[in-house]
């Protein structure tokens, strides 16, 4: 199971070990096959909590078996089904939401122009249940969707319901893995905190660290595919994935382009002769070798091509553990919101319960709450 250690987490429920952390309770929503999870796991424990999930849901019956067979327990199934009322209570909400246009959008109804999608449910949830915090990720195209209204409608919705929000695009080339894959993540507090983005600044892994050694001859792509890409370009020395756009242009990197669920198969060819296999599309995403495949190679890629990028969730999950708002009386007060090149921030005034000099008016890239 892909836990932290058991024995460290026993030690620390049962006052054994040196420290004991505070258990945060989660929800996985839009789950998956676990890619929050799994960073959750990494990014809690490093910062003193102890993750516990309340509650995972997808309606993908394969990631639901995949899930299970990793974390021990099957996700339920529509979250269209779950009453928000009989959500169990959590500190933090974690999904990544399908994009999804909101077909009344342009009525100025906030919370209610978005029912009928799937983001209506985590608002909801989010509404009846208030916990301190969310994180929430999806494709970069939300930035642009509909001409941008279709993010800023769901930032307003936040807003209505008692929760500020700050957005950021990442790219996970920049959170050392080797894959174009450009994603947005919208994080949010229940009470005026201080929070601070991640920096990508990890060194992108190697392809050779990532692809294997012994590859069966199903993945290798024809003759005649070989052939026409090696007229194009010639194989390199070093390892390379081979992308071919929709125009037919055919590219060489010594990184993946995005992993796309709905792809043709020959998308993505390594030296331009070879299908990625379901280990190395995972570890592109970056899942660890332990954790275990048991649905069949179709279903695997779709899956890998559908998840979070997993470093990068956990580099936001560290800052978001990091915020002041899971600290003991943050000492943050008369607090007043503006917002700088469109992004929201936060001019604070800072007490420090250990009367340390703090400068009283400073400017920090936050997501904090207006209630």
């Amino acid at each position: 199971m892909l836990e932290y250690d058991a024995k460290q987490k026993m030690n620390a429920r049962n006052g054994n070990g040196t420290h004991q952390p505070k258990a945060i309770r989660y929800i996985d929503l839009f789950c998956g096959i676990g890619g929050f999870r799994v960073a959750i796991n990494q990014a809690a424990p490093a910062n003193g909590f102890d993750p516990v999930c309340v509650l995972s849901s997808d309606i993908d019956e394969d990631c639901q078996t995949a899930y299970e067979a990793n974390f021990g327990e099957r996700p339920l199934g529509d979250i269209k089904a779950v009453s928000e009322k009989s959500v169990p209570d959590h500190d933090l909400l974690l999904g990544g939401f399908p994009c999804q246009p909101f077909s009344i959008i342009g009525h100025m109804k906030g919370f209610e122009d978005t029912r009928g999608t799937l983001f209506f449910d985590i608002a909801r949830i989010l509404k009846e249940k208030r916990p301190k915090a969310f994180v929430l990720e999806n494709v970069k195209l939300l930035v642009g969707h509909n001409g941008g209204r279709t993010l800023a409608r769901i930032m307003e919705t936040l807003r209505e319901i008692g929760y500020q929000a700050d957005y950021r695009v990442f790219n996970a080339l920049k959170f050392g893995l080797p894959q174009k894959r450009e994603r947005v993540f919208i994080v949010g507090f229940r009470q005026p905190t201080l929070f601070d983005w991640p920096v990508g600044e990890t060194p992108m892994k190697p392809l050779s660290e990532v692809l294997e050694k012994r590859v069966p001859e199903r993945f290798f792509a024809s003759d005649y595919i070989r052939e026409r890409r090696w007229n194009v370009l010639k194989p390199r020395k070093e390892p390379t994935i081979w992308h071919e756009n929709k125009g037919g242009n055919i590219s060489a990197h010594p990184f993946s382009c995005a992993l796309r669920a709905g792809a043709s198969y020959n998308y993505l060819l390594v030296n331009g002769e070879r299908r990625l296999t379901p280990r190395e599309m995972l570890r592109l995403q970056g899942f660890p070798d332990s954790y275990e495949i048991v649905c069949n190679e179709s279903q695997t890629r779709k899956q890998a091509g559908n998840s979070v990028p997993v470093p990068v969730v956990e580099a936001v999950l560290r800052k978001v553990f990091e915020a002041s708002i899971w600290k003991e009386g943050n000492g943050i007060y008369n607090q007043r919101l503006s917002t700088v090149n469109g992004q929201m921030q936060l001019l604070e005034k800072y007490k420090s319960n250990a009367n340390t000099k703090t400068p009283k008016r400073r400017k920090v890239s936050a997501a904090v709450s207006a209630k």
